[in-house]
């Protein structure tokens, strides 16, 4: 269930990626756009690994008796982790013109559309998933 929405927020990623693409030449800025999301991404995968494995790392210092459970697990968390920094270094490493010629979503991605998917992917961001707690105090 995780790959599946790992493969959704990837799809999403790119279709975002393609639709800014699409777009810098009639705004340049858009160009640095790209790079800042694709940046913020790979932090986020960053820290979220690190924060991932720390928690692993409490958990079993805490119980002690399940460390061949904690151990797979962080496997897991470093091969998904792996899995979404290959993706970002592979759209990196592409050609703006190749880029372009990828138009899997270009055709039903517009602005609106990409709107939509920056609203998203921001409220899978751990601050947004959090604030209810942070109005709530």
């Amino acid at each position: 269930q995780a790959s599946g929405g790992e493969d959704e927020i990837q799809q999403l990623q790119k279709a975002l990626l393609d639709y800014l693409d699409e777009n810098t030449e009639t705004d340049a800025s858009l160009v640095f756009s790209r790079k800042f999301y694709i940046a913020q991404w790979f932090r986020d995968t960053t820290m979220e690994t690190e924060k991932a494995i720390k928690s692993q790392k409490d958990e079993d210092s805490s119980e002690g008796t399940h460390h061949a459970k904690d151990v797979e697990t962080t496997g897991q968390i470093m091969h998904r982790a792996e899995s979404r920094k290959k993706f970002l270094r592979s759209i990196i490493k592409t050609a703006p013109s190749q880029f372009s010629t990828l138009k899997f979503y270009s055709d039903t991605v517009d602005y609106e559309d990409a709107c939509l998917i920056v609203r998203y992917l921001a409220s899978m961001r751990p601050f947004a998933q959090s604030f209810d707690i942070y109005l709530t105090q």
